[in-house]
């Protein structure tokens, strides 16, 4: 891992870098977004075939890469530059007229190959149906994985239009795959899903009675278990008044603040080892949401980071411990 004071060297250079590589993610100079030397591998899969209802999250992580070139590459509040892990942005992934189950499989199959390389890969959608695909990936590499789904819809029909890998089903795949998986932001389902979750005795915890209390956090971690975790986020989990550009915006939903702390929460706790964001589908003219994507991506890079580098700093649940309110 390249140590601040030379990442901050690359990172004020590349600023005054007329051939600055804008392919990648944040604009990264070679030497902070090499292959060979990367801990994060970005890989952006346009592919939004059983879109519902509004189209166009193909176009979802081309939009949050160019928005990353515009972002600040120090953290203000982690007090580093995320950058250092090294992130590499790979070529799109080919998804032809691929239906949605060959569209897993190709996902899986990519993926796999980049975590037997050592990476941790940040998938970007695209449509929601990618995430089974990583996830399938990541199960064989950990077999203990649980998932933390950040999403305003449950995603628990077993079909949806006849479709088993449609967008609406992908969390019910998942959950074929791993044992252990919380949902949080929950503000949309079906008369089915409902019933479905409470045969399976699924918890969804919406977004509506969701505070960010210490209870909540504690709840959400013993449903994670204590083994590694992937993170999958649709920003439809967020309120649209912050993220409209999604396929399926829903009212209510997260805020900035709360989305991060729990991210935070459970990076401190438990181990990350991949994460995607999913189902951006860009408004032109509107970048808000481009660049919260884009930003989203980095802070959890930069969570990973921390943790990897063994800083220490407490999370939110430890200054509760001691007495400190929640931020």
């Amino acid at each position: 891992m390249m140590d601040f004071d030379k990442a901050k060297a690359l990172v004020m250079g590349a600023e005054d870098d007329a051939d600055l590589a804008l392919r990648n993610f944040g604009a990264l100079p070679r030497e902070l977004s090499d292959l060979e030397t990367a801990r994060v591998a970005i890989l952006p899969i346009p592919y939004d075939l059983t879109a519902s209802y509004r189209s166009g999250s193909r176009m979802g992580p081309r939009a949050i890469i160019e928005a990353s070139h515009n972002m600040e590459l120090y953290d203000e509040e982690l007090d580093d530059i995320p950058a250092r892990l090294g992130i590499h942005t790979l070529s799109e992934l080919e998804v032809g007229g691929y239906g949605p189950e060959r569209m897993v499989e190709i996902t899986e199959e990519t993926v796999s190959g980049l975590l037997g390389a050592g990476k941790i890969v940040c998938s970007l959608g695209g449509e929601h149906t990618i995430t089974s695909g990583t996830v399938r990936a990541y199960a064989k590499a950990f077999p203990d994985l649980s998932v933390l789904c950040l999403d305003a819809h449950a995603d628990l029909r077993d079909a949806y239009q006849g479709v088993r890998y449609s967008h609406a089903c992908a969390m019910r795949r998942v959950r074929e795959i791993v044992g252990r998986v919380s949902h949080i932001g929950v503000r949309s389902l079906s008369v089915g899903e409902a019933e479905h979750a409470k045969s399976e005795g699924i918890v969804l915890h919406e977004a509506a009675s969701w505070t960010g209390s210490g209870e909540q956090l504690e709840r959400i971690l013993e449903e994670l278990g204590s083994g590694p975790v992937y993170v999958t986020c649709d920003l439809d989990v967020f309120d649209p008044a912050y993220v409209p550009s999604t396929g399926t915006p829903e009212p209510g939903g997260l805020s900035w603040n709360e989305v991060t702390d729990i991210l935070r929460e459970v990076a401190a706790e438990r181990e990350i080892v991949g994460f995607d964001a999913v189902e951006l589908a860009p408004i032109s003219g509107f970048a808000a949401s481009d660049f919260l994507a884009a930003k989203l991506v980095y802070k959890m890079i930069g969570y990973v980071l921390r943790r990897e580098a063994g800083s220490g700093k407490e999370g939110p649940r430890a200054r509760r411990k001691a007495g400190g309110s929640r931020s």
